[in-house]
């Protein structure tokens, strides 16, 4: 390198800021990675922008890219010497400012020299897409020679039709460096008056189109002198289009154009000579020692002179060229001369037409790589003489030189993935789809097509490695990182050189056959499948490695070699380098419509372990009819490279990672942007074939569910292509907005070229939604979605913003088009419009990481593989978010029911505590407001916990989104159940409380006589001489007691026979039911003797002649069944209200009857109830039945009532406090002690008691939820999973059989069991009992407290203070008050003293009375009965599946559709075979997708698709397994008691599938946690 040009390449590599780079080299990966900057579109302010500014404007495809003008920053902003500064630029206005500009080719240079060469070559293709002439020489600046770009151009290919092919209408395709054409050079000697590179673009241009191919001085910047670009050898080419008038040459020329002076330059003089076919020197004077050079140069190459009329006339120039002639050949046509009166125009003409003269007469053809033997002649350097790119380019040869013909080779050598893989698809979809299944049972279908998918992969993991692929297993494993770069790079070339070679072969064969087109119309078909099989790339060597390890893991798992003898382990994570590296990875492979989901989880995984589980990413999809331009979109927009070459019809989806930059990670909220492009929609080569537009579907939905935006890309020019995709993508969307996936959608519309486009277009807008809304619609049908939709409610949709026009690509017609500047800057904006998008999305949105991204994957594919993806869709994300949800939930409801129970009990204490006189109906109605404020405070409440939870960020909450309204329903639903229970509540204690209101008022009679009689007696007995002992004093009482009794004539209340009211509100309830019914009640014994645990079934009870055939017999045998279950269930339903009531401890009532006849006419009436059949024998018994259980418990509630209410019988319970109350007068002790000893015990001992009774089953069930076991009772769906893990522990059939026949009593049972067991362990209730008492104590001591304050005087008046203040907490009996108060003289403090000194006491006492108590006993008389509370938060709907009887998981209480995690083998819920008898091995969720039939009573016994079961079961959605084990529960649980099983539902055993007998118990527990997503 010269001194003088080494520090000006110094100096400006200082300036561009480069200097680094010269050493550590520009990468691709460093202009395409996603930052602030990158999205930045000013003009660049310094110097150091401008190779920035560059290479994102190229990699754009902007054409002002040259363009190397800095933008003018004002000195300053002060606003008053702007008109002055204004002024004197105008003055002082001169060329462009060279001092703050640098000339485009030094910055070309530069930043040439400072990339490595993948990134030399991205810059040279995008060059040559802009057409702008490419660097071929490089000029010496860090090295000793030029150098020669041969690598830099590998990556391009053009397209041409030359005149000879016009007319057949072919074209050529080939690699620039490849194909030999005549280059014409243009050089200049010593200085020249004209622009040579101007004159060149007029030349290459098209009359009717200018195109500056060239830099030259009229150019923005092209002024500014070159500081290191002397040297640079440029080149061009025509390409011609094949129409005779337009084109200017009829071949392919290229022109070269070399900077500055060939005095300066020689070698690359030499070079030029030596490949040019023609050279054109441009001179004014030609002097001695440059005749002297040119005299030596030889002859082979024409050389042609272009002088100006001045040069010619002066300074001997002439006569040199004289000289010349014989040496150089030269003759009159070879000096052309321009005078300054030469019409520019003609003498372009000249030009053109002295280069078509060159290219007639057959001048020598030299191609790059030609060239490149040559340069290396002439000691100029070569880029790609490197070692590391040489290395890899013969170990690539290695496996392409075998390659002759596509199709053959792929079928021999790529072997995984032909016919076996294709197979493999197939049955991966056909278990899911069932559509072949005929007459084999189910399950066995199920497993003959597992077997054969085991037998698929034996067969694919016998191949061995080919010696290809184990040499590219070697070349991406063992090589350095850049040289496998490089082999990566040669597989390209070569394949793609290939396979070109390989289509215009069968292309040409294919004309032949359409002009013959009389032949066989099958023969198109192949010749299409021909083309398809014709593509060979990297990624089917790829997809071929990903189905070794596929077939390998498949064997592992099956067992059948040991994980130590894995030898493709270590691939996934070859794949996850490139992947890194930026190489797009298969994600659905599009030939057989199939994603190799272990391979793409597996890469990913090994991907996300590599990236240290940083890898947050927005996924961004484009769909679109192929050949619109997709792949260029994604490259201008990104700079991805797609594999998108001619003929290459690659079908299916591929993912590209984009780096975000560090600084930009927390603005955009991810670390990554994933790139999906699809390829094949709707693709012509691929139309014909007969999957096409399922295969479409699949692709649509699957990239669409996995995106946050995808962009619809559509060519205005096919509008019915057009229409068809948009049917496809909008399927897609419904379906995501139908699992909670709301992407967001821009369509981009090309080719649409006008500057109103936008406005022209907004009646186009308003078609294409009103398109979109018809095709919603008619999606909606197809879904069976009942709702009206449009398309705005299944996307997040703007018909202003999300619409983006955009420019054809090419400005003219290619192959000499430029690109289209409004291209550029249109993809541009929307590229500015997504991530603003973006960013405002990171706030409310969190993005997918690897792991949930693959969970996407897998949920989205297996709802693909089944037909009906809406119902078939799960998703393990999806199932935890709502856990989560549920889980919350069930926390708010269980507050909100506490919170009632604890304000239900204090109101009725107060009621309690009132005087019956002062209860009158406003009590009642003040209470029932303050309920409806309390019920509305925490609802709201609930309500706003949602919205907040739906605000917080949560992950995936946007998934759950559509179940937010279940919740809000549930919520409210729950307020109406705790109005209803609150009323209910308050109403039957205050009829009570005003029951006793006559019985009170007769006591206090009997109490006044009593008291009158024991004044009397005292006095008797103090003016009575002899003093009475005990026994005397007790005989004297008693005497008086007897007299008082007989006097008062007490009368009992009256007893009522409660089973004759009943009874004859039943036979008011079944008079209209004809003379049959009337006859049976009349038949009837009394109520009473009938039990329901003797309700047996008849055959009177159904209403049918029993017929001979089968179906009839097990028509009835299944109305039998479900009968059985009703009467169940209403017996169940009715006890349990009875019971709620007698612990209700009110007297009887006869809307208790009236009721339970409601709730049982209530359910019969049902339509489901209706197909059973149900004769009038089977009403009248079940009631009598049931209402005779409930007369013997409501006699006996009543006789209780009575028992306790009788004046008679609460004066006796006094009589004792009434004796001690005589005795301590008599003796005149002082009992003031012993009257507060009283009133502790016989008044607020009982009030303690109760107070616990009242509030200790609230803190059973709290503690219980803060126990280590909470998490299995915290919603349904951890419940059902706790329980079923239990029951597989215990493995007995016993317990199955309970919890498959009675759900509901086992469950209540099992929470029964944990509840003892719970408190058995934990020794006792004693804890909470405490816990309970403890503030209520410290509540008495502080009333006695401030009632010394009240210096109260009386007793009497204290307790009145002390009863008031305690009368929402305590119910204090006022019968045991009044005897305390009765001729009781004490004084208050003293009384109240004595109260306080026994409370420690009174408190062991309360405590010790709970201690006796059996746990059972205790649970028994508490208000909140614990195990009810937990089966509600457990229990939720409780509804079976139809079908296997399993319980629905839904954790909103209120929801509108029934869904279980796992469903079982139909035999489980009683279905057997007709003709066999046997029980049912079928699996509901597997039948859905089968061709199977079904009949059970709501068919009416006609056999009907199980694909339509939604017909008849509107209600529940059956999804189909998530993977091939999720029932094996089950399906071993089944296979364990299938004999049981049978004898107990009176069946034969099922067949059952040879596999099931393999699946062991740690399996079984597997598929639980897969099917409750439990970690």
């Amino acid at each position: 390198m010269e001194n003088g040009k080494g520090k000006a390449f110094q100096e400006l590599l200082r300036k561009l800021e480069l200097q680094e780079h010269l050493s550590r080299k520009l990468r691709l990966s460093d202009v395409l990675e996603i930052s602030q900057e990158s999205l930045k579109n000013g003009t660049p302010e310094t110097f150091g922008d401008l190779p920035w500014h560059f290479l994102r404007k190229l990699v754009a495809l902007n054409m002002m890219a040259r363009n190397t003008s800095l933008v003018h920053r004002a000195a300053d902003d002060e606003g008053g010497s702007e008109e002055k500064q204004r002024l004197d630029d105008i003055l002082n206005f001169s060329d462009t400012d060279t001092r703050v500009s640098l000339h485009p080719l030094d910055v070309l240079c530069a930043v040439l020299l400072c990339s490595d060469s993948f990134l030399q070559q991205e810059i040279l293709s995008k060059m040559s897409m802009c057409q702008f002439a490419l660097p071929l020489l490089l000029p010496a600046l860090n090295t000793p020679k030029c150098t020669l770009m041969l690598w830099a151009m590998r990556d391009i290919v053009r397209k041409w039709r030359p005149h000879s092919l016009a007319e057949s209408r072919g074209f050529m395709e080939e690699s620039l460096v490849l194909t030999s054409l005549p280059t014409i050079s243009f050089v200049r000697l010593g200085s020249c008056s004209f622009s040579k590179s101007k004159l060149l673009n007029e030349v290459l241009s098209p009359s009717q189109q200018h195109h500056d191919f060239f830099i030259h001085r009229d150019m923005e910047s092209g002024n500014v002198p070159r500081e290191i670009a002397d040297g640079l050898v440029e080149i061009s080419w025509y390409f011609p289009s094949g129409t005779e008038n337009s084109d200017l040459f009829p071949e392919p020329v290229a022109v070269a154009n070399l900077r500055g002076d060939i005095e300066s330059h020689w070698p690359q003089f030499s070079f030029l000579t030596e490949i040019s076919s023609a050279v054109f020197i441009v001179t004014e004077s030609i002097s001695e020692r440059e005749y002297a050079r040119l005299s030596l140069q030889g002859s082979a190459t024409k050389y042609y002179f272009m002088v100006n009329n001045q040069a010619v006339t002066s300074n001997g120039t002439l006569g040199f060229l004289k000289k010349l002639a014989p040496a150089l050949k030269l003759n009159n046509s070879c000096v052309l001369q321009k005078g300054s009166a030469t019409n520019q125009a003609a003498y372009i003409k000249v030009l053109q037409s002295a280069i078509a003269a060159i290219m007639k007469s057959s001048p020598k053809r030299v191609s790059i790589e030609t060239m490149a033997e040559t340069a290396r002649q002439l000691g100029i350097q070569v880029d790609e003489d490197n070692k590391k790119c040489q290395h890899a380019s013969e170990y690539a040869k290695e496996i392409t030189i075998h390659i002759k013909d596509v199709a053959k080779y792929k079928k021999e050598k790529l072997r995984l993935q032909g016919e076996t893989w294709k197979n493999l698809a197939e049955v991966e979809k056909e278990l899911c789809r069932m559509r072949n299944q005929g007459d084999i049972p189910l399950e066995k279908y199920k497993s003959q097509l597992k077997e054969k998918l085991l037998e698929l992969r034996v067969q694919q993991n016998k191949h061995d490695l080919t010696d290809s692929l184990s040499k590219f297993i070697t070349g991406l494993g063992l090589l350095p990182p850049e040289e496998k770069h490089y082999f990566l790079k040669w597989m390209k070339f070569d394949l793609d050189h290939i396979a070109r070679e390989n289509l215009s072969k069968l292309r040409g064969q294919y004309k032949e056959k359409c002009k013959n087109s009389k032949d066989d119309p099958k023969m198109f078909p192949e010749y299409d499948k021909l083309i398809s099989a014709s593509s060979l790339g990297v990624e089917h060597f790829m997809r071929e490695l990903g189905q070794f390890h596929e077939a390998e893991c498949s064997i592992v798992q099956e067992g059948k070699i040991a994980e130590s003898q894995r030898q493709f382990i270590h691939l996934p994570g070859i794949a996850a380098d490139l992947m890194l590296e930026g190489f797009p990875m298969e994600l659905i492979d599009g030939d057989v419509s199939n994603i190799p989901l272990q391979w793409v989880t597996d890469v990913l995984t090994e991907l996300h372990a590599k990236l240290g589980g940083r890898s947050r990413m927005v996924v961004l999809t484009v769909l679109g009819v192929q050949s619109t331009g997709k792949s260029t979109l994604l490259n201008t927009m990104f700079g991805l490279q797609f594999a998108v070459s001619s003929g290459r019809c690659t079908r299916g989806a591929f993912m590209s990672l984009i780096k975000v930059a560090e600084n930009f990670q927390q603005e955009l909220g991810c670390d990554f942007i994933l790139v999906i492009d699809t390829e094949g929609l709707k693709a012509p080569e691929l139309a014909k074939l007969e999957d096409s537009y399922e295969h479409d579907n699949e692709l649509a939905t699957l990239v669409i569910g996995l995106s946050d935006i995808t962009i619809v890309n559509m060519a205005m020019e096919n509008a019915t292509e057009m229409k068809d995709i948009l049917q496809i993508v909008v399927h897609a969307f419904l379906r995501m907005e139908e699992i909670g996936q709301r992407a967001n959608c821009q369509f981009v519309h090309q080719n649409v070229s006008d500057v109103s486009a936008h406005e022209q277009n907004m009646r186009d807008r308003k078609h294409l939604l009103e398109q979109l809304d018809e095709m919603t619609k008619a999606a909606a049908n197809m879904e069976k979605k009942g709702r009206e939709l449009k398309f705005s409610d299944i996307m997040d949709y703007d018909l202003e913003k999300h619409n983006w026009y955009i420019p054809a690509l090419w400005h003219g017609v290619p192959p000499m088009a430029p690109v289209n500047m409004g291209y550029s800057e249109k993809v541009y904006e929307l590229k500015k419009y997504l991530f603003e998008f973006l960013k405002g999305c990171s706030q409310n949105r969190s993005p997918k990481n690897i792991p949930q991204f693959l969970e996407w994957v897998r949920s989205l594919w297996n709802a693909v593989k089944h037909e009906n993806f809406i119902f078939s869709f799960r998703n393990s994300l999806v199932a935890e978010a709502y856990n989560q949800l549920s889980m919350k939930y069930a926390e708010w409801e269980w507050g909100f029911r506490k919170m009632m129970h604890l304000w239900v009990s204090e109101k009725e204490t107060f009621i309690q505590n009132q005087p019956p006189d002062k209860l009158d109906t406003s009590v009642l109605t003040k209470l029932k407001n303050e309920a409806q404020d309390k019920l509305r405070q925490e609802t709201k409440k609930i309500l706003d916990h949602l919205k907040q939870y739906f605000e917080s960020g949560a992950a995936n909450l946007h998934l759950i989104e559509k179940y937010k309204e279940d919740f809000r329903r549930s919520a409210n639903g729950l307020r109406n159940e705790l109005e209803r229970y609150s009323f209910s509540k308050l109403k039957e204690v205050f009829e009570i409380r005003k029951g006793r209101h006559k019985t009170d008022a007769i006591l206090s009679e009997y109490k006044r006589k009593i008291e009158e009689k024991v004044d009397r007696l005292l006095n008797h007995c103090r003016k009575s001489k002899c003093k009475l002992n005990n026994d005397e004093q007790e005989k004297a009482f008693e005497t008086m007691w007897t007299e008082t009794l007989r006097e008062l004539s007490l009368s009992p209340l009256l007893k009522r026979n409660v089973d004759e009211e009943m009874e004859f509100h039943l036979r008011k309830d079944l008079e209209n039911k004809g003379s049959a019914v009337w006859q049976e009640l009349q038949d009837a014994k009394s109520l009473p003797t009938y039990t329901t645990q003797n309700f047996k079934m008849k055959k009177e009870y159904l209403k049918f002649k029993i017929s001979v055939s089968a179906v009839k017999e097990y028509f009835t045998q299944e109305c039998w069944h479900k009968t059985e279950a009703l009467a169940k269930s209403l017996i169940d339903e009715c006890n349990s209200y009875t019971e709620k009531k007698v612990n209700g401890k009110a007297d009887y009532d006869e809307t208790y009857c009236r009721e339970l006849l409601r709730m049982i006419n209530e359910q019969l009436q049902q339509a489901n109830v209706e197909n059973l059949h149900i004769s009038t024998c089977f009403e009248v018994d079940l009631k009598l039945h049931i209402l005779g259980d409930a007369a013997r418990a409501f006699q006996k509630m009543h006789e209780e009532f009575i028992k306790e209410n009788d004046p008679e019988q609460r004066l006796g319970k006094l009589k004792p406090q009434y004796l001690s109350t005589f005795k301590a007068l008599y003796l005149e002790k002082d009992e003031c002690q012993d009257r507060a000893w009283n009133f502790c015990d016989q008044c607020l001992r009982p009030a303690l008691v109760d107070y616990v009774n009242k509030r200790l089953g609230t803190e059973i069930v709290d503690d219980i939820r803060r126990s280590e076991q909470s998490a299995d009772y915290s919603t349904r769906s951890f419940f059902q999973f706790f329980v079923l893990k239990k029951l597989l522990e215990e493995n007995e059939f016993e317990s199955y059989l309970q919890y498959t026949r009675n759900y509901v009593d086992f469950i209540k049972i099992q929470i029964q069991k944990h509840v003892l067991t719970f408190y058995r362990e934990k020794a006792s209730l004693g804890d909470l009992e405490k816990r309970i008492l403890s503030p209520i104590i410290d509540k008495l001591r502080d009333v006695l407290k401030n009632s010394k304050d009240l210096k109260t005087k009386t007793v009497s008046a204290f307790l009145d203070n002390f009863c008031e203040k305690l009368q929402q907490d305590l119910v204090i009996p006022r019968d045991s008050l009044e005897v305390i108060l009765f001729k009781n003289t004490a004084r208050a403090d003293q009384f109240s003293a004595f109260i306080e000194q026994f409370i420690p006491d009174l408190e062991k006492q309360v405590l010790s009375t709970f201690e006796n108590l059996e746990i059972e006993s205790k649970l028994s008389k508490l208000a909140v009965k614990p195990q009810d509370a937990i089966f509600k938060r457990v229990f939720v709907c409780g509804k079976q599946c139809p079908f296997c009887k399993v319980p629905c998981d839904a954790g909103a209480p209120v929801h509108e559709e029934h869904f279980a995690g796992v469903h079982r083998p139909e035999g489980l819920g009683k279905y057997r075979w007709h003709k066999t008898r046997r029980l049912v091995s079928d699996i509901c969720s597997s039948s859905v997708a089968s061709n199977n039939t079904f009949s059970c009573t709501e068919t009416k016994g006609e056999f009907h698709p199980h694909k339509d079961y939604r017909k008849y079961f509107p209600d529940w959605r059956i999804q189909p397994d998530p993977s091939l084990t999720a029932s094996d529960y089950w399906k071993f649980v089944f296979k364990e008691f299938n004999h049981q099983f049978a004898k107990e539902f009176d069946a034969l055993p099922a067949d059952l599938p040879e596999d099931w007998g393999k699946i062991t118990k740690e399996q079984a527990l597997e598929s639980l946690k897969e099917a409750f997503t439990v970690k």
